[in-house]
């Protein structure tokens, strides 16, 4: 989906299609992920719960809807409690751990 200029999407209730979360990055239960890509940079993502490791990319997202922990493993900050309405700024090469507790769906940009 391309998200023109002018135009109006529903990031909350645009279809995701969900893949699993690749083995050596899952640590409990058997998480999936999955995206819809707006423009280059805007992306609405979705995790499923369970917990699993990442490392980010410079961006900024809004969550739209669940609730997830998030650990930072590299560096050590404190972990943050994700729920509807937080927004929160991740630079590039951040390794983190999701714990989601409730499907966690939200607005990404990507720097």
């Amino acid at each position: 989906m391309t998200l023109s200029a002018g135009a109006v999407t529903d990031a909350s209730a645009l279809p995701v299609t969900h893949v699993p979360v690749p083995g050596a990055q899952v640590l409990a239960g058997a998480p999936t992920t999955g995206l819809v890509e707006l423009t280059e940079s805007i992306g609405v993502w979705e995790h499923t719960p369970g917990t699993s490791t990442d490392v980010e990319a410079d961006e900024v997202f809004v969550v739209l809807s669940g609730a997830a922990t998030v650990r930072f493993v590299e560096p050590s900050l404190p972990a943050i409690e994700l729920r509807p309405g937080s927004i929160v700024r991740l630079d590039a090469g951040m390794r983190t751990q999701w714990s989601v507790h409730a499907t966690l769906r939200k607005v990404y940009i990507a720097g």
